[in-house]
């Protein structure tokens, strides 16, 4: 794994994470109705699912790599497709935030475990681990210790990512119900994850 690698990875990930997802509306839904204290056990709940989901992908992903190249190449074309029709549909979402204030007063661990629950378990998750990831390993080299990199990297930004939304969301709502600003990080985003599609096709087709 080059530096170069990893700095496109970090930058492809910081941006998949500010797209509003099933996770993120459920930080934003208790911070709303919550405030900041919620900001801390939501974050370390969306990082440990994360990391279940993350490391159940890489454990899958491991196998298939070892099993053929055709596969692995398969697979970066798949991943990024999938990030161009991700940039796609962010770009033409609306600009509005699906998320109602949850006021009902629930203690730490119950918003850890429900952060945790709607994280690791959505099936998403896992099919976008393992199409993404493969735009960014290199097949030549040693697997394992590129996937700590990577899942080290993405757990940080994930956990940093939901604590900024939770603290934006519960210092400052009109942001987040802002049509303007949200549809202006949605295009900005599609556009990022476009790019990087395209990137990962150039890349792969440069390498073959």
């Amino acid at each position: 794994m080059t530096f170069e690698s990893w700095i496109a990875f970090t930058a492809a990930s910081a941006v998949l994470l500010l797209i509003p997802g099933p996770t993120i509306l459920l930080v934003v839904s208790y911070a709303l109705g919550q405030g900041w204290r919620t900001a801390l056990p939501m974050a370390v709940g969306v990082a440990l699912g994360d990391f279940t989901a993350m490391t159940l992908s890489m454990l899958g992903l491991g196998a298939l790599l070892a099993a053929s190249g055709a596969v692995f190449t398969a697979l970066r074309w798949a991943g990024a497709a999938y990030l161009v029709w991700l940039g796609v549909k962010l770009w033409r979402a609306g600009g509005t935030l699906d998320a109602q204030p949850r006021t009902d007063a629930a203690p730490v661990w119950r918003m850890l475990g429900h952060a945790w629950l709607v994280t690791a378990l959505n099936p998403k998750s896992l099919t976008f681990f393992v199409a993404f990831l493969p735009q960014f390993l290199d097949p030549r080299a040693d697997l394992l210790p590129q996937m700590a990199v990577f899942e080290a990297t993405f757990l940080t930004l994930a956990f940093a990512n939901a604590l900024g939304y939770a603290l934006v969301a519960s210092r400052a709502r009109a942001v987040v119900r802002n049509e303007r600003a949200v549809r202006a990080v949605n295009r900005v985003g599609g556009g990022l994850l476009v790019g990087a599609g395209v990137a990962a096709v150039a890349a792969g087709g440069a390498r073959s």
